[in-house]
């Protein structure tokens, strides 16, 4: 038998979903069978798949120890560098600064250093989260860039900010904000640049187009120039909406390319530069909720941003 006392990270889960992450070598079709035999209990009583657990909460299990996930000294996650760009942090979030060649989650070509792995091992080695405490939450990342891109990353130490952020994500009440350079010059300086894309899955590319496609997502690409030196733009982006390679397909599609983009741009051009690394980054991120954001509201109104953006002061030394 095996108790697990239901923490804050694990409150609000329904009963089926702990179970699955608690007790991973568990097969469904036991777990409904001693759930209904009463071998798995919720405070001393039988329990439904969809309670949803509260805090304190107490699950009694009376099954075999062969279920029960076998906990090692070491763990993966202490292979990763200790390599951390910390751009803000309390006992809620963390904003990392990806640098351009990090995988923000592991693949199957990267598992054990990435940008989620490191801050595992960073949290782990300083207290702050140990995964002997954690029947099931795991510090996260609440929204991701591309190996290629640098930038602003959220990570929630917690499944209550987890939840809150993601919400708020998906409700644009968190902007953010790129830096880009692009090839050539804009007739407007400040603009709102729509369009429709679509993606081929197979290929990961994207397509823009400049009216209703079929399958197609609307897209609003919002772009302030700041300086134009050698037949090349410094641009601010607003992402209005968030697609895959949004700014990249987008500029491409109005004959602006981003300067080193080997999938949307142009080789020759690319070429020419002698860059082969895409010139954009997420420099700045606004917390702008709406609504209530519960324990974060302390968040609201606040920016954050990363002044070594590593092409910034190259473009204006006259030095891309």
């Amino acid at each position: 038998m095996k108790s697990f006392t239901i923490g804050k990270n694990d409150a609000g889960q329904r009963a089926d979903k702990f179970i699955r992450k608690a007790v991973p070598n568990l097969p469904d079709a036991l777990m409904y069978k001693y759930i209904r035999l009463k071998r798995i209990k919720l405070n001393g009583k039988r329990c439904e798949i969809s309670t949803r657990l509260k805090e304190g909460d107490v699950f009694d299990m009376y099954i075999n120890d062969e279920f029960f996930e076998q906990k090692f000294d070491k763990y993966d996650f202490m292979h990763a560098s200790k390599n951390l760009t910390i751009v803000y942090e309390d006992e809620n979030i963390m904003l990392l600064d990806k640098k351009v060649g990090l995988l923000s989650h592991p693949d199957e070509r990267e598992y054990n250093d990435t940008l989620l792995t490191r801050i595992k091992r960073y949290l782990y080695e300083n207290g702050s989260y140990n995964p002997a405490d954690e029947h099931s939450f795991t510090p996260a990342l609440v929204n991701r860039i591309d190996r290629n891109t640098g930038g602003i990353v959220i990570a929630a130490k917690n499944a209550q900010t987890l939840r809150i952020l993601n919400q708020k994500l998906k409700d644009r009440e968190i902007k953010k904000f790129y830096l880009c350079v692009i090839h050539g010059t804009l007739n407007s300086k400040e603009n709102i640049l729509h369009g429709w894309l679509t993606k081929n899955e197979d290929k990961n590319l994207v397509k823009v187009f400049n009216s209703p496609v079929k399958n197609g997502k609307e897209i609003k690409t919002k772009y302030k120039v700041i300086s134009e030196k050698n037949d090349m733009s410094l641009v601010e982006v607003e992402l209005l909406t968030g697609r895959t390679h949004q700014i990249r397909a987008h500029f491409a599609s109005i004959g602006h390319p981003l300067l080193g983009d080997g999938k949307y741009g142009r080789n020759h051009l690319n070429k020419d530069s002698g860059y082969k690394k895409q010139f954009l980054y997420s420099y700045m991120l606004k917390f702008a909720f709406e609504s209530d954001a519960e324990e974060l509201n302390y968040l609201n109104g606040k920016s954050f941003s990363v002044n070594n953006v590593w092409f910034k002061e190259a473009f204006f030394n006259d030095e891309i």
